[in-house]
């Protein structure tokens, strides 16, 4: 009735000589050397600090993130800028976010300012929304923009210095 044959039978697989085996697929694409596929999508850089014992003077413009707890004593232009309680700003800041905890003596630019409760500012605030906690000191005008940013001007560099022509030799 049932005849059974020897192509059906379990058991090794005779395969030519020539015949090399073949390696078992995987899901995972193949990768070049060098080739480099994130896992995460990259994260915004952290912000650039400036320590309590330095002294910066001259202006400073980025498009990320500060926090200042040392002295600067020029403009500043940011994304954010936080103003450490150890800090000491005497310029103009311009900047979309603005959060002031020590001293400003300068005019304040931002889309959302915020002083809070250890904030001295001596200068007018331009801003589109402010927050100001109790405690703060504040010595100036406070003027509402649609774009308070409009209106800033760009830092301006220090002229080059003339080069010295000596006289009379």
């Amino acid at each position: 009735m049932f005849s059974k044959s020897k192509i059906h039978e379990p058991g090794p697989k005779a395969t030519p000589e020539n015949e090399k085996p073949k390696a078992p697929e995987t899901s995972l694409p193949a990768r070049t050397m060098g080739e480099f596929t994130p896992s995460t999508p990259r994260a915004k850089p952290a912000a650039s600090v400036l320590s309590s014992d330095l002294t910066v003077v001259g202006n400073i413009k980025t498009t990320g993130d500060i926090q200042v707890e040392g002295v600067v004593e020029g403009d500043i232009r940011a994304h954010l800028l936080t103003v450490g309680e150890t800090a000491t700003i005497r310029g103009e800041i311009v900047a979309d976010d603005v959060v002031v905890n020590g001293r400003v003596v300068g005019r304040v630019r931002g889309l959302k300012v915020r002083l809070t409760s250890t904030a001295r500012v001596e200068g007018d605030i331009i801003h589109k929304t402010i927050a100001i906690e109790s405690g703060a000191h504040f010595e100036g005008s406070v003027q509402r923009q649609d774009d308070p940013l409009q209106g800033a001007q760009a830092p301006k560099l220090m002229p080059p210095e003339a080069p010295v022509v000596p006289q009379g030799e």
